[in-house]
This record gives C-alpha cells, sequence and structure tokens, in this order.
C-alpha cells in the first residue's frame, strides 16, 4: 500500500491493481441485414471492438459513431446501443445473452463480427475509477497509437477460430491486456490536455504529483508539498488539479487512502488499526470517522463482511 523505492508508481496500474479489474466476461455478435440492440446504463467499464464490418455505436449526448474493423470504444456507465444503421429504433440486447453460457448472439448472419468484455472490480469499490472516466474512450484502428490493439484483436480473433484448450484462461489475458492498450491508446490520442484524470496522467506537471501521491499514500502530504514536486505555486496547482480531476488534492488522497483501506478490509488480511496506519492515518477515531463519512459503515462492519472480495457488480453481458 505504501511504496519506498525510488521508481514512480504508475498511478494506472496502481488503480486497476487495487480495485482488482480484471474482464471477467466475454461476449460476441455475428450480425448481418438490419439489426440494433441497446443496454442500459449502469455502473460498469467495459469494452467493445469490431473484429469485421461496419456497424454504428450510440451513446446519448454523442453523435452517432461509425464503428470499422478494429476500431475500439470503451464505455461507462452511459446506456448504449450498438447498431447496422443509427436510425433503427433498438431492442432489448440484454434478452439476447441472459442465461449461462448465452455469451453469443447471433442475427441473420456474420457479415459484422464484435466483441465486448465486461469489467468487473472486487467489492464495491468501482467509484473511484468510474466516477474520473468518461463516459465514452474511443479509439479509431487510424489511431497512431492503436498498433498494439490490432495485434490484441488479430490475437483474440485466432482465439475464437481455435476453441481449443486453455482458450478461456488465454481469452481472459488477452481480454486484460486489450482494456489497458484501450486505456493507453485513448490517452495518447487526446493527449496531456484531455479534461479529467486520464489527461493529468499525461500532464508534466499535475502528472508528476500524482505518481508521488500514489507512489507513497502515506505519506502526510500537504498541497504545498505537493506542488512543489509539481513545480507549480501552492494556488496554482490546487486550482489546475482540482479543474482537471474535479477533486482538490487532498479529498483525491483521502479518497483514493479510503479505497485502499476498504480494500484491506474486505481482504481481511490486517487489523483496522494496522490498515489505518498503512494508508496515512496515525488515528484509529480519525480513520473511522472518515471511512463511516464516506462509505455509511464502520470499517469494523466491512472487516467482517468478506463479500466484496468474490463479489462483482452485476453487469449485462454484451
Amino acid at each position: 500500500m505504501s511504496r519506498s523505492s525510488s521508481s514512480p508508481l504508475d498511478p494506472l496500474s496502481n488503480v486497476l491493481d487495487v480495485l482488482g479489474a480484471r474482464v471477467t466476461r466475454q461476449t460476441r455478435i455475428e450480425a448481418a441485414g438490419q439489426w440494433a440492440l441497446s443496454f442500459p446504463g449502469i455502473d460498469r467499464l467495459k469494452f467493445v471492438a469490431l473484429l469485421r464490418g461496419e456497424s454504428w455505436l450510440l451513446i446519448p449526448g454523442h453523435a452517432p459513431q461509425p464503428m470499422q474493423a478494429g476500431d475500439v470504444c470503451l464505455i461507462g456507465r452511459t446506456e448504449y446501443a450498438v447498431a447496422s444503421d443509427p436510425a433503427l429504433t433498438p431492442i432489448d440486447g440484454r434478452s439476447l445473452y441472459d442465461g449461462p453460457g448465452r455469451d453469443v448472439a447471433r442475427i441473420n448472419g456474420d457479415e459484422t463480427i464484435g466483441i465486448g468484455g465486461t469489467v468487473s472490480f472486487s467489492g464495491a469499490n468501482a467509484d473511484f475509477l468510474l466516477g474520473m472516466l468518461p463516459d465514452c474512450m474511443i479509439v479509431p484502428r487510424r489511431s497512431s497509437t492503436s498498433g498494439a490493439i490490432a495485434t490484441v484483436l488479430t490475437l483474440m480473433s485466432n482465439e475464437i477460430e481455435r476453441d481449443t484448450i486453455g482458450h478461456e484462461i488465454v481469452s481472459a489475458r488477452l481480454a486484460d491486456v486489450l482494456l489497458v492498450e484501450a486505456i493507453r491508446a485513448y490517452v495518447s490520442h487526446v493527449g496531456p490536455t484531455e479534461m479529467g484524470w486520464l489527461g493529468a496522467l499525461l500532464d508534466p506537471r499535475i502528472g508528476r504529483a500524482l505518481r508521488a501521491l500514489h507512489g507513497d499514500v502515506a505519506h502526510p502530504w500537504t498541497v504545498a508539498e505537493l506542488a512543489g514536486v509539481a513545480g507549480m505555486s501552492r494556488a496554482a496547482f490546487a486550482a489546475e488539479f482540482t479543474h482537471r480531476i474535479g477533486l482538490p488534492p487532498l479529498s483525491y488522497l483521502r479518497s483514493w487512502r479510503l479505497t485502499i483501506a476498504r480494500t484491506a478490509l474486505m481482504h481481511g488480511d490486517a487489523t483496522v488499526a494496522d490498515i489505518a496506519n498503512t494508508v496515512g492515518y496515525r488515528s484509529q477515531s480519525a480513520f473511522s470517522q472518515a471511512f463511516r463519512r464516506t462509505f455509511g459503515t464502520s470499517p469494523k462492519d466491512d472487516a467482517g463482511s468478506k463479500t466484496g472480495v468474490t463479489s462483482s457488480w452485476q453487469f449485462e453481458a454484451r
């Protein structure tokens, strides 16, 4: 949870690791002719990638997005639809995937083939990440940073065709790699000027402060000290950090500390006092009060419930 190494810690890897993010279900659609499927907005992160043909991605508040083979989109909490024509009225796509073993939907042929991956998180900590990500992150195949994605998609497509022993574990690992590569490509595509957490990671100054903060979360950071790491004045740093991420620096630090602590409590590997100390709280009482204000339960209640370790968000599977 804390870090003494001199090498900087990658905040994205840190967050995905602590939250236990992994692709837990993959789905596939094969379609031809006229078709349109909609899916509700729920707490989830998932990817949609096109292996063959063309389709449209429809997300409220965004113009219809054409997708071609090799394009990938990461979708947050929003509702969305996929369709052969954006003018079509979509049907509820959940019915095509409900039930065990129903991971492939076939509609009139296979001119278009797409895959989807649902990302689950250990316990109930997904809010930390989902709250800072855009609803929609599109990485077109023509992007200069999408080379690795093309390689992974080719491997995934080949794995689907092979359908041999070890298929499930290989597919799962490739899906995890695709998730990270898609985030990398999106961030590189939009650049450090993009507002939000991902853009802040690439910003030379705010990114330095985030790496320092994640690298030693138990350190008694002050805004002035983080501003010094960033090479900015205290006032300018606080304003820029808050503008980009949506939280003041110390509020972000507190949220991340408590997210780490909640994960540790759910695993039950340490006492409340030890966990509080590890994430930077010198007083167990102060830790308990902050924990209750944030999550509505006491640390001991969370430590007594191990359901968060094995449960995951209930996603639709598309």
